[in-house]
């Protein structure tokens, strides 16, 4: 399912009415209708169904031309309705004046708005088509005080295509928003609808078609989508399933070195190994300081233990990159980073790493902070193997350079920028976890929940997606895979327990 940007939707409207043939107003006719159908199901939901008084919020634009088609639709439908009028009608536009014309001729109960007077008890619910997605900034009166009363009615809010207040390409919210119970997506899932916090306020998300077809989002160079099954089965081959071979045995699914743990938190080493072999992996080595091995044997034993000398120590200070590097030589996939920690000159560590290794190479955690640091990587030498990085919020803003709170402001938007500029697969972390590749295309993950927001979990995600890059997955499969396997799983460990807030990494390992 494609992802769109206001831009991108204004082109692929444009495109459908110059070029296809396809009128405006049947357009708007067709989602008016979808609305209708919508917010009928809506009420035909409810446990004590009786005669229904709907009120349309309906703005200037063309988002209220289609408030006012659903209006005509649902009276067909018997249900009362009345629509409140944020402007008066030489301001409307071309469309809107349009279906203002036809609502009035049919005689629609139509009424402009005023601050205060609107008494909300009357009605069951409310449409928003205040504010479309060309839209920018903070309402302006009427709509801010109107937007307000709306929301404090508890009535349910059906929006149009997003609801009014959100910012349709980043998921910002403005004050006021409109917080809706349902939001009818007109043609495709606007970005803002799949990213914090606008996905919070536009509560369930139903794509409705209005007759552009899918396939002009493909070649008009759209390029977010939304991962799911559907996604990964026609994109993204392996699916879900991971069939295998009956002639198979373990070099067939390749052999992934793991550089990870310290001392103090050798548990991440351990969970991200974990995870490799449970993403099917044949063979894992784990890299990690000699000292600590004699604590670990038998903890898995299903993975290969590589000590490496560290004095003693219990961290890496002492081990050299060559040592990692001569280890990775025979290896399909490396990984670096979960519970590394920081030490003595780890820049130019990894520097030598990342450009001494042929193999596919993943960095996380304690491997992002050193990349970070690294005042000259933009003269570091391009690698020619996939790299991946997988960044939580924090780990990403150290990498651009930039505050947590702007790293979140638009996440496809950054983690685009980022891969694009530096030639990597960048899995940045979170609440719908986003995909980016080096060519631009970007995924929003579907899977996970908030039980997975425990210490842990990235260790986990950065095991599955090494051990499907040892199975010789190209790094946006390997990536993208790797992000629903691991939601995925989380979902069904969080079923298993009684809350979510009680779920820890290691549950998901039983689960992938």
């Amino acid at each position: 399912m494609y992802i769109v940007t206001s831009e991108e939707m204004r082109q692929l409207d444009e495109h459908t009415i110059q070029h296809i043939g396809l009128p405006a107003l049947a357009l708007m006719e067709n989602a008016g209708r979808a609305i209708a159908e919508e917010v009928f199901a809506t009420i035909q939901a409810q446990p004590a169904r009786r005669a229904q008084r709907w009120l349309i919020l309906a703005g200037k634009g063309n988002n209220g031309g289609d408030g006012l088609v659903a209006a005509r639709h649902l009276t067909d439908m018997g249900v009362h309705v009345e629509i409140a009028l944020t402007e008066p009608a030489g301001l409307f536009s071309a469309d809107m004046a349009v279906q203002h014309e036809v609502a009035g001729k049919l005689g629609l109960a139509m009424f402009e708005y005023r601050p205060g007077e609107i008494r909300w008890e009357a009605y069951d619910g409310i449409v928003d088509a205040l504010l479309g997605t060309g839209t920018r900034g903070t309402p302006r009166e009427p709509y801010a005080t109107l937007i307000r009363e709306a929301n404090a009615s508890g009535l349910p809010i059906v929006a149009i295509d997003i609801p009014s207040g959100l910012d349709a390409d980043t998921g910002q919210t403005h004050d006021p928003c409109i917080a809706a119970a349902k939001t009818v997506a007109l043609a495709f899932l606007k970005r803002g609808l799949v990213q914090f916090p606008g996905s919070g306020m536009a509560g369930k998300v139903v794509v409705r078609s209005i007759g552009i077809p899918v396939r002009l989002a493909e070649e008009r160079g759209v390029r977010t989508l939304l991962l799911t099954e559907r996604t990964l089965a026609e994109r993204l081959a392996p699916g879900p399933s991971r069939g295998r071979a009956e002639d198979s045995h373990k070099g067939t699914y390749g052999h992934v070195l793991i550089a990870a743990g310290n001392l103090r938190m050798s548990g991440a080493g351990l969970l991200c190994v974990s995870a490799a072999l449970r993403a099917g992996c044949g063979l894992a080595t784990w890299a990690l300081p000699a000292s600590l091995v004699r604590h670990l044997l038998g903890r898995l034993p299903e993975a290969m233990l590589a000590g490496l000398p560290d004095a003693g120590h219990g961290d890496w200070a002492e081990v050299s990159a060559e040592q990692v590097l001569s280890l990775a030589e025979s290896r399909d996939a490396l990984a670096i980073g979960p519970g590394m920690g920081r030490y003595g000159d780890d820049v130019q560590w990894l520097r030598a790493i990342w450009e001494g290794a042929k193999c596919p190479l993943l960095l996380d955690a304690d491997a992002l902070n050193m990349l970070a640091d690294a005042p000259d990587f933009a003269s570091w030498r391009k690698r020619e193997a996939a790299t991946v990085l997988t960044p939580h919020p924090g780990e990403m803003a150290r990498l651009a350079g930039i505050s947590i709170a702007e790293a979140q402001r638009d996440r496809v938007g950054l983690a685009r920028r980022y891969a694009e500029e530096h030639g990597v697969t960048l899995v940045l972390k979170g609440a719908r976890t986003v995909v980016a590749t080096p060519d631009g295309v970007v995924y929003v993950n579907t899977t996970g929940n908030p039980g997975m927001a425990t210490g842990g979990t990235g260790d986990v995600l950065a095991g599955v997606i090494a051990g499907l890059l040892a199975q010789r997955l190209t790094a946006e499969q390997a990536a993208a895979y790797g992000v629903w396997l691991h939601g995925a799983a989380g979902d069904r460990a969080a079923a298993e327990r009684r809350s979510p807030a009680s779920m820890l990494a290691g549950d998901l390992l039983q689960f992938l």
